[in-house]
């Protein structure tokens, strides 16, 4: 089968009327000199959506490749994210994550999960972490929503940090908590979950789609070792078509129509990331069809949330 890879180019439109590259590159554990080679790297092969975040300790770096590519700021999509200790002050947040960048505004600003930490026993030095409480179990903030949350950031964008505001990790309850929320003024442009062949999330998908939300997808691969590479099926698909696995799966997620942020600091997998092409109709069902005969997988569930 003779199969024509190209760099991804497409975009999709935001509810505020932006674009934003349906491919991007994850930075998650990306840092020091990898993170910066990776971000040089990435602009380098065609990208223009680098995605960070607080927690990850790696602003500085990423800031630093975006300006020392020299490429435009304004055909570079950036999205940052407020850690779950900061659930209060969103707008300082996001001024420090922009002092950490170097920038004068991200293109997107989420809500990297919706729930907040307690910081009680946090110094001001020290909010980039998963405090715990006596039982030394995550010290989750039950006085606080992410619906409050929610309603301080709506003012971000008039403030001019960051263009548009989304959030991640959240469930179909979550959005509609939001969604009819009193005080919300402004639908999430995005919503950034995990989601991949064992985890399609259609519902989810239909639901963003109806709502005028853009459904963003992390660990496309299976996060670390990404293990669906690995899978018979995936690659039985690929090599009929003579591309990576990475690549198949990749464009299996940017063909159901959402942004895929594939993370790397292979210089090399960087660049073949970036490479692809349109299945066909019954290898794209194909692999919708595993988590269906395999059962769900989700690959990352941390200890303080439930996904319900």
């Amino acid at each position: 089968m003779s199969t024509v890879l190209k760099t991804c180019t497409a975009t999709a439109t935001l509810n505020t009327g932006s674009k934003i590259p349906l491919l991007g590159l994850g930075t998650w554990r990306s840092t020091k000199d990898k993170g910066y080679a990776a971000v040089r790297k990435a602009l380098d092969a065609g990208y223009r959506h680098i995605d960070s975040a607080a927690v990850c300790m790696n602003e500085q770096v990423i800031g630093k490749a975006i300006r020392d590519s020299g490429i435009p700021r304004n055909e570079v999509f950036v999205t940052a994210k407020l850690w779950s200790t900061q659930h209060r002050q969103p707008g300082k947040a996001l001024e420090q994550s922009l002092d950490r960048l170097g920038l004068d505004y991200v293109d997107l600003y989420i809500m990297h999960w919706p729930l907040a930490f307690k910081t009680d026993r946090l110094s001001s030095k020290n909010y980039m972490v998963i405090p715990t409480n006596a039982e030394k179990k995550p010290d989750v903030d039950t006085d606080w929503n992410h619906v409050k949350t929610w309603e301080l950031m709506q003012y971000l964008p008039k403030r001019g940090g960051t263009k548009a505001i989304g959030v991640s990790n959240c469930s179909i309850r979550h959005l509609k908590e939001i969604l009819d929320s009193q005080g919300n003024k402004i639908v999430p442009a995005i919503n950034q979950i995990e989601a991949h062949p064992f985890l399609p999330q259609d519902d989810m998908l239909d639901f963003c789609h109806d709502k005028g939300i853009i459904m963003e997808a992390y660990s496309p691969l299976g996060s670390d070792g990404a293990p669906f590479l690995k899978e018979p099926v995936v690659r039985e698909i690929a090599k009929r078509y003579h591309v990576d696995t990475a690549q198949l799966l990749i464009s299996w997620g940017l063909q159901r129509g959402y942004v895929v942020l594939p993370k790397s600091t292979n210089l090399e997998r960087i660049v073949s990331n970036s490479q692809t092409f349109e299945l066909a109709k019954e290898d794209f069902i194909r692999l919708h069809e595993l988590a269906q005969e395999r059962g769900t997988k989700r690959v990352h569930s941390p200890p303080w949330f439930f996904f319900e």
